[in-house]
Parts: structure tokens; sequence; C-alpha cells
């Protein structure tokens, strides 16, 4: 019987599908016991439940191919067997020339598929281990198909059980996913063989801590003008015109000078914090100027309001992986008012995997679920109702909110579990009447900050490295 279009035609073509892609019996498990009853794109299935999501997620267009098949396959004749031969993706191995996979015009779920790593070798239960970690990196590179990055990172990323934000634009890649070890190893192998990134990325950009998928709710991956959001087209502010990159060494070094020299009145140099206030108020580097702003993507107007304040100075950047430093260096390079603009290469990440107990004090924010990683006991912030040393976040307890709130266990068993006291009376009304409804709005936290602070710092200030 032929395939036929429609939603019948679909369900036997996926059936068939799922059908083609059976071990036989035979050669399942030698040693007894049911081993691997699926193999498709080079991974083992032993539930109808895995091989199902599988095929529904990466061969959605063979499906349909299959189930609406082309006018010269009609008058080839061809069986439908033969059919979903030639549009099933091979499970072997990849075919030599196939390896890069992501130059061209955009390719096909059997075409991408090819690229994807081996894990017949992995059993399921390895590669889905909740004891994991998560990885951080970006790569800035030309990108010339961005929507074909996206495609093969989505399936690497869904072949490889792994969660989390990628974000991928023609300025190159940034991403942190969350996986078991084994996923993350494979998943780091194969972005480094992948030509595009090849002679950019290498093995000490990846930047891990532990944890795993359950840190993130979903996988998002997608398309962006920018791999990490400050408002200003690449072709304005590019990252190839950032700042002198320091090893965490270097790095050392110079805060180590800086607040030596400053604790004399003698320095010239601002260690600028490029992260959002709420990531810089639960750690930070001693002596640091932190600006009080919401996104990065205010960072640029901040930078143009405080201009007077970099004026012939010496500025050392960091942030969480880097990245932010990147533009934002290029940014401030560019008003030519700086003597020397130096970044932290790896950013805090890195930084603390050589110095937990250096010139970093507190956690450092995350943006996953865990919110905060530590490589030092100390607490630097406060509750938000008694002023307890308290440095772990919550999501606002009221619906209308996303803002995050530092409210210690014992204020939160009073109920005090909302951002601010607007919030705390909104969720009271909102719960009253049952809503549903999920909204974003600005509370009392955000409206009364400035969007863009200006400093009011005194040299003796910035002198004293405070």
């Amino acid at each position: 019987a032929r395939v036929t279009s429609g939603a019948c035609g679909a369900f036997q073509a996926f059936s068939m599908f799922v059908k083609a892609k059976e071990v036989p019996a035979a050669a399942r498990c030698p040693a007894g016991g049911e081993g691997a009853r699926w193999r498709c794109c080079r991974q083992a299935f032993e539930e109808l439940s895995g091989i199902h999501r599988h095929v529904a997620l990466q061969h959605a267009g063979d499906i349909r191919l299959l189930a609406a098949p082309t006018d010269a396959a009609q008058q080839a004749g061809l069986p439908a067997k033969q059919e979903l031969a030639e549009a099933s993706p091979s499970s072997g191995p990849a075919p030599a020339g196939h390896a890069d996979g992501l130059h061209g015009h955009s390719c096909s779920s059997s075409e991408i598929s090819c690229t994807l790593p081996d894990t017949s070798h992995v059993s399921y239960d390895d590669l889905t281990s909740k004891v994991g970690e998560v990885l951080l990196y970006y790569c800035y590179c030309e990108v010339k198909d961005p929507e074909k990055l996206c495609a093969w990172q989505k399936a690497l990323c869904q072949h490889l059980h792994l969660t989390g934000k990628v974000r991928v634009a023609s300025e190159g890649i940034n991403g942190t996913v969350g996986g078991s070890k084994v996923a993350t190893n494979l998943y780091i192998e194969v972005m480094l063989s992948q030509p595009l990134f090849k002679d950019i990325l290498c093995q000490e950009d990846f930047k891990s801590s532990a944890g795993g998928a359950h840190c993130f709710p979903d996988l998002r991956v997608g398309v962006f003008k920018e791999i990490v959001p400050m408002g200003i087209d690449p072709k304005i502010v590019s990252y190839k015109e950032t700042g002198i990159h320091l090893s965490p060494q270097e790095f050392h070094r110079e805060v180590e000078q800086y607040l030596s020299q400053a604790s004399q009145g003698q320095s010239d140099t601002i260690l600028l914090d490029c992260r959002n206030f709420y990531e810089s108020k639960i750690g930070h580097f001693q002596g640091c100027l932190a600006p009080d702003i919401r996104k990065f993507s205010y960072f640029p107007s901040y930078i143009d309001e405080n201009l007077e304040l970099f004026k012939d100075k010496r500025v050392l950047m960091y942030c969480t992986g880097g990245i932010r430093c990147e533009r934002g260096s290029a940014y401030l390079r560019s008003k030519a008012v700086c003597r020397e603009v130096y970044q932290l290469k790896g950013g805090i990440h890195k930084y603390l995997e050589e110095f937990p107990d250096g010139f970093y004090r507190g956690k450092l924010f995350v943006f996953d679920d865990r919110y905060a990683i530590c490589s030092n006991e100390d607490i630097i912030s406060a509750c938000r109702y008694c002023g307890t040393l308290w440095d772990q976040y919550k999501l606002c307890s009221s619906q209308h909110c996303q803002q995050l709130v530092l409210t210690c266990p014992s204020c939160r068993n009073k109920g005090l579990t909302a951002c601010c006291h607007v919030c705390q009376e909104k969720e009271l009304k909102v719960t009253s009447r049952a809503s549903g409804q999920t909204l974003k709005e600005e509370c009392e936290c955000t409206r009364r900050r400035p969007r863009v602070p200006i400093e009011h710092v005194s040299q003796r200030t910035l002198d004293a490295g405070k």
C-alpha cells in the first residue's frame, strides 16, 4: 500500500519510518535481555516513546515527504519502502564530505542528522543522567547562514538531551546548555570539530559548573541580530574592536596592583563590572564600579551619560563569561576617552577556577534555575525585608512580576515573598481574583530605579577603591 496524503497518510508514514529503524531481534542483545529495539541517527532507543519522540522532533520533514510523495516518485512508481529508504537518513557513520554540514544552502533534516555524533556506544541512562554540568561558551565568527546553524544546534542539543539557551547570529554563537557529563563532553567534541569554529573556538572557551538538564525548563535556540543583546548594530560596534584580553592570572595581578595603589590614593584605574545590578549585588570584585542597570542594553547609555568618569583612565572590565566585555569594551573604546581598556578573558567563571578565594567575593549569578554558584563562603548581600545576610534569589511571588528577590527563610515564612510592597499587595488582589493570567509589569522596584544612573563618584572615592 502506498503512503497517501492527509492525516491517515502522515500516520502511516510515521509508523513506517519507525518500523524501518527496528533492530532485528537476533542483533539486539547477544548476552540476553531486551537491548536497543530501534536505531536512528546513530542513537539507540529501548522504549517506543523514545523513538517516537526522536522521529517527531528530528524527522518531521522526512515524514511530510513520505506522506506526500513527489510527482517524480509517483511517475517512477517507487514502492513505499523504497521511498522510505531514500528519504530516511542513514544510521551509519557520517559520509566523508558531510562533516561540516554548516556551509552553503539550507540543509534538510537528513543532512543535519549526518552531522550528529554517534551515541550508539552510550546507554540511555548515561546520556540522560541528572548528575551532570552546565556549559557556558560563546564564539564570535562570521556565520553566513545563521538559520542553518540554528537548525543544527537545535538538532544537536535534542540529540544529546541537552536543555538551555543558544543564540545564533551572523556574528557568531552564544550558548549555555545543561545535561549529563557524557552529553556535554560530546557536545564540546562536536563543536570543536566543526570547521565553522576551527582555529577560533577551543576547549578552554567552555566554562563548566555542576548542574545538568534540570537547570533549565526547556531548550531554546534562535536566530538574533546580536549574540548578546547590547542593542547596537554589530556593524556599527564590532567585536573586532574589543579591548585587550587579560588571562585570569594577569587580571588578578592588575586588580592587586589597583587595590594597592587605590589605598594610597594613587590609582588611575577603574575596575568596571559590566553586569546588571542584580548580578553584582550578590557578588563582585573588591573595589569595583558596578552600574545600577537592569539590562546590558542600557550599558551604552550608561557609558554615554558617565563619559567624563572614564576620561584618561585605565579600565579593567569583567563580566560572567567574557561575552559582554567583547562588545562593551568595543563600545567604550569607540568613545576614545580612556587611556586603555582591558577585559578579563573567560570572565568571572574562569577567574574563579584559578582564584576561588581571590579578589572576587560573594556568589556568581548565572542565568538558569540555580541563579548562583559559589566558590567562597562570603555573603555580601542582605534580605530585602529584615537586612539579614542572604544571597539566594527567588522569583517574586506576584503573578504579574518577573523580578528577583532576596528574602530570607524567616521572612518567607511570614509571607514576605514579593520583591516589594507594591507586589506584595497586588499578589493578594490577584490571588483573591484567582486570575490565571500571567503578566510582566514594572513594579515599585523598577519604577524607582533610573534607567541609566549618573554616577556621582568623587575622584577621592575612586582612588580609595570603593
